[in-house]
């Protein structure tokens, strides 16, 4: 009953928000856009590919659609992550302290929202870039296990982030999370788990492992949930600090 009162309170509160911004409306509609560039777009680039260089690119359809598993969640974090700012900013999360509503309650909230949202979206983009052909149940599988990536992202803005200009520094830094797995997934050797210290390492790792068939993809998928939840700890920690000060 609680987590639907703050879905029913602070849920139009959202959407006016994202609205009102030219930024995160755009970043509302971006999954869309690259799911279709990735549909169209890529089988074009493959034959041309093949008759200019005589390099086939198919085989590596399943890497460039494993970046539209963290993209969701990326995305959603960081729109969720603007919103923590702007909430911050005026104020708005010190008046929470005096109301039904705590603090701990919003928090709750911040944390479960995008991780839905995210899922969802996910599921729904897939299907449109269509590169590779996933059954519902892992591409659900594999949703769920990016979508704290979402929550991740979000406080990581809002903690240190002292405004909306820094805030937008380091969403574009958070791009660089997305480079190690693309390297990963050229090292053959044991080496590559190294990359795991990158959290957007484990969920991709899952969704390649699901996609060569086999069965062991709920290692990587409960390592990374393990690993998600303590970086979610220990940034809402970073977070209740820099509310307090």
């Amino acid at each position: 009953m609680k987590a639907m009162r703050a879905v029913k309170a602070l849920g139009p509160i959202d959407a006016r928000s994202v609205r009102r911004d030219s930024l995160l409306r755009w970043l509302v509609f971006y999954p869309i856009f690259m799911a279709l560039l990735t549909r169209w777009g890529v089988p074009p680039l493959t034959v041309r590919i093949a008759s200019q260089y005589q390099f086939d690119l198919t085989p590596y359809y399943m890497l460039l659609m494993s970046f539209l598993v963290v993209m969701m969640p990326n995305l959603v974090g960081i729109i969720i992550g603007f919103l923590l700012l702007d909430q911050r900013d005026d104020l708005t999360l010190t008046a929470l302290q005096v109301t039904p509503l705590t603090l701990n309650g919003y928090l709750l909230y911040r944390i479960a929202m995008p991780m839905v949202l995210s899922t969802l979206m996910t599921m729904a983009i897939f299907p449109i870039a269509g590169l590779v052909k996933t059954e519902f149940f892992s591409l659900f599988i594999i949703s769920l296990g990016a979508a704290p990536l979402a929550p991740i992202f979000a406080l990581f803005l809002a903690a240190f982030a002292a405004n909306k200009v820094q805030g937008f520094a380091l969403m574009k830094a958070s791009g660089v999370v997305s480079m190690p797995p693309l390297i990963a997934y050229f090292v053959k050797s044991d080496w590559q788990s190294a990359f795991g210290i990158v959290p957007t390492y484990w969920p991709i790792k899952s969704f390649w492992v699901i996609q060569q068939g086999d069965t062991n993809y709920w290692i990587y998928l409960l390592v990374g949930l393990a690993y998600q939840s303590l970086l979610i700890v220990v940034l809402l920690r970073r977070f209740n600090r820099v509310m307090s000060r």
